[in-house]
């Protein structure tokens, strides 16, 4: 321990240093994704019988927008959509990747065509530190992996979905192994670190919580921005929760009250990532947008009221979701902003915030939202009626 004289003398310098932070202020960008969540399962959309304490301060702190869309009502598309910044049809990805084992290993071993430039290419390029924590299904190959793509950093499944319990799933894969099997479902396969299998212990949307937190305190250590998508496989099948049902037992439907939970675990997650943004002095730089890939999943728990019908429609429960932008002092609080924001719209407003060039052979179809977005006005050119 330092006497107590040089303790003096450090404080001052620790202070100063604190005060200065890194030299590259663009902000950091956190992406946080979920999967097949309902447009009212959120607290700040109205949701009553869930529980988002976190999500719901994020979006009294930001703006929420209720025109928020994605490009496609399926999970794969939707993904490649955003990551891509244009619509899947236009570059074959119109389709759902499907699990293992289902006679069309050929078509599922596709994925994100290497020609598209990702957003995470792009901010990486452009100097930010790079991670994806969670849900891929954008390709499963070389090409298509998530190390392959622009992302430095990857701790997660391939996959299009998994079970939560490792505890359950890694025995059924040892086993099946161990009997010579060659292809295995996807929702049991061992979770991988940058192409590394790895033993998970934890239910997985806490492992992913832990992995995102562990990420940010990583990257806050550097002198480079970073570039954080969190990408939960929760509440999407299957159903399984942990012990916190006890908190939903006014819930009377079975899939629900375990659908709520599932939600309520991301909540918690997203408690946690926010803690280490904080603990890293990065929480006031740091970009913080949160949304689903499509809409909830009718008869799995999900609830998209007031919108028609739900994931794999494109009538508006398939594609709108709840969506919220934050970032202190910058996003404006308490705001709800009534103007479409689709997910592609992403890759060109990170880029601007990130300073980066997109290429030329990238062609976006979404728009840079930003100053729409802060000013309260359309991002878009509407015309006249």
């Amino acid at each position: 321990m330092l006497p107590a004289a040089a303790r003096l003398l450090a404080l001052p310098l620790a202070l100063l240093s604190a005060a200065v932070g890194r030299a590259d202020e663009r902000p950091n960008v956190v992406l946080i994704f979920c999967d097949d969540l309902g447009y009212a399962d959120v607290g700040f959309n109205g949701g009553e019988d869930v529980k988002t304490p976190n999500l719901d301060a994020l979006a009294a702190g930001g703006t929420v927008c209720s025109s928020g869309y994605v490009a496609h009502p399926f999970c794969g598309p939707s993904r490649m959509a955003l990551m891509a910044g244009r619509y899947p049809h236009l570059f074959g990805g119109p389709y759902n990747l499907p699990n293992a084992g289902e006679g069309i290993e050929e078509y599922n071993r596709l994925g994100l065509p290497p020609g598209e430039t990702t957003v995470a290419t792009t901010l990486q390029t452009a100097g930010y530190r790079t991670g994806v924590v969670g849900k891929w299904h954008m390709g499963i190959d070389a090409p298509y992996h998530p190390n392959a793509r622009g992302f430095d950093e990857f701790y997660g499944f391939l996959g299009g979905g998994h079970a939560y319990f490792p505890n359950r799933y890694r025995p059924i894969y040892e086993r099946q192994k161990a009997n010579g099997a060659q292809t295995f479902n996807d929702y049991i396969l061992p979770l991988e670190r940058n192409g590394e299998e790895v033993r998970e212990t934890e239910y997985l949307t806490d492992a992913f919580s832990r992995e995102a937190a562990k990420f940010v305190t990583e990257s806050a250590a550097g002198d480079a921005p970073f570039f954080l998508y969190l990408s939960y496989n929760a509440p999407h099948t299957p159903l399984e929760a942990k012990d916190d049902l006890a908190l939903f037992g006014h819930i009377e439907d079975e899939d629900r009250r375990t659908y709520a939970t599932m939600v309520y675990a991301v909540d918690r997650g997203v408690g946690e990532l926010v803690a280490a943004l904080r603990e890293a002095d990065e929480f006031e730089n740091t970009l913080i947008v949160f949304l689903s890939d499509n809409g909830g999943k009718l008869g799995a728990g999900a609830d998209n009221t007031p919108l028609k019908q739900g994931k794999g429609s494109v009538y508006e429960g398939g594609v709108r979701v709840p969506m919220l932008w934050h970032q202190p002092g910058v996003v404006p609080a308490g705001r709800v902003y009534e103007h479409p924001v689709s997910a592609i719209d992403f890759y060109p407003t990170f880029a601007r915030l990130a300073e980066a060039d997109v290429p030329a052979s990238q062609p976006l179809e979404g728009v840079d939202v930003w100053d729409g977005l802060l000013s309260g006005r359309p991002a878009r050119d509407e015309a006249p009626i």
